[in-house]
């Protein structure tokens, strides 16, 4: 009887050995499935690099090793920092300039200087950033409302200028084609005020003050406006371009250069003597980084209008290369240019130059004013 007894036991103690082992085996259903190793490679493809999973159920605290120098600085608040103070002169860069607000007002129709079969020629006069601005106007015969085109003069000696000058060829020859003409004298200029004129930013003014003011004439729609520019006025022109969308296309002829420093080294800064701020002005005029502001030959990705530039290859007032870099900065912006040469044409085109000028000048017109 005891080895049956025995025997019983035995077995009793590897059943119940077994069956501990068994739970042991057992998966826990809540244990966290292993991660790929850090540089394991996940079936076909690249091999991704995986950061370690932190446990679930373990969340030990990190031990802080105090040291004499933090390894971060706190952000100072904001109140703490003085606000920086803006340049005197930052209100004429092409940033300050897209930042103005051009209320325009009334252009005044002064005098009747001649009619011709197919346009009338006023002298005109509006406000602009205080300043009495005066010009011509062509208005063509017939209801309107016409586009416009603004005609903007290159330098000439004040003590030698008249209205139109420079400009009222080309105003004749649009005008003729039904085009609304306005060709201000600028400040300084003619029968205007004088007024600040910093990097040639008061004639710019002057200019996108005028197309403010085109509201104020019932003939003229002031949804379709061109600029046109010689030399200065060229100049001129590349600036507007920067600062209003309004502008819907541009014509430089002759232009000084996109580069305000290649301007005041050949022909000065323009400082007046009597300027409270000319020192200061005379400074900036020197300085590259303020000067990259103000040119707009670092501010084309601004422009929202087709261009066209027309240069003659013996210009050695504004050189072609000006207008060559005129057009390379457009295009780099991914901007919509035409460009012209004419060989041994200078800075004023001659006869024949001068008619294939016009002619794709008023097609490019066409092209970008005529549709509403």
């Amino acid at each position: 009887m005891r080895r049956p007894a025995r025997f019983t036991r035995r077995l009793l103690l590897l059943s119940s050995l077994g069956i501990a082992a068994a739970c042991r085996n057992r998966p826990n259903p809540t244990q966290t499935p292993s991660l790929p190793s850090p540089t394991s490679s996940l079936g076909p493809g690249s091999t991704v690099t995986t950061a370690p999973r932190p446990s679930p159920f373990l969340q030990p605290t990190p031990s802080v090793t105090p040291t004499a120098t933090p390894s971060s600085q706190p952000s100072p608040s904001p109140t703490l920092l003085p606000s920086p103070t803006p340049h005197p002169l930052a209100a004429y860069t092409i940033e300050g300039l897209r930042a103005r607000q051009y209320r325009g007002g009334q252009i005044e129709l002064l005098r009747t200087v001649t009619e011709t079969d197919t346009y009338t020629y006023f002298h005109i006069r509006y406000p602009s950033d205080g300043l009495r601005i005066t010009g011509g106007l062509h208005r063509p015969h017939g209801p309107g409302p016409f586009p416009v085109v603004i005609l903007c003069h290159g330098y000439i000696p004040p003590d030698q200028y008249w209205a139109g000058a420079d400009t009222i060829q080309a105003a004749d020859e649009l005008a003729r084609r039904g085009y609304l003409c306005l060709a201000p004298d600028f400040r300084g200029w003619g029968g205007s005020d004088a007024g600040p004129n910093y990097f040639r930013t008061g004639i710019v003014i002057d200019t996108l003050e005028l197309i403010s003011s085109l509201s104020s004439l019932p003939e003229a729609d002031p949804t379709r406006v061109g600029l046109w520019g010689h030399s200065m006025g060229g100049g001129l022109v590349a600036k507007a371009i920067c600062i209003d969308d309004r502008i819907r296309a541009a014509v430089l002829y002759a232009p000084v250069s996109g580069w305000d420093l290649d301007n005041i080294r050949k022909w000065g800064n323009g400082a007046r003597p009597d300027d409270p701020l000319g020192p200061l002005y005379a400074q900036a005029a020197q300085d590259e980084t303020f000067l990259r502001s103000t040119s707009p030959l670092f501010h084309f990705h601004f422009v929202n209008c087709p261009v066209q530039i027309h240069v003659g290859t013996a210009d050695t007032v504004t050189p072609p290369e000006w207008s060559r870099a005129i057009r390379d900065s457009l295009l780099l912006a991914g901007k919509r240019v035409e460009y012209f040469e004419y060989p041994g044409e200078g800075h004023a085109f001659s006869p024949p130059a001068w008619r294939q000028f016009i002619e794709r000048t008023v097609l490019f017109y066409d092209r970008t004013l005529r549709t509403p």
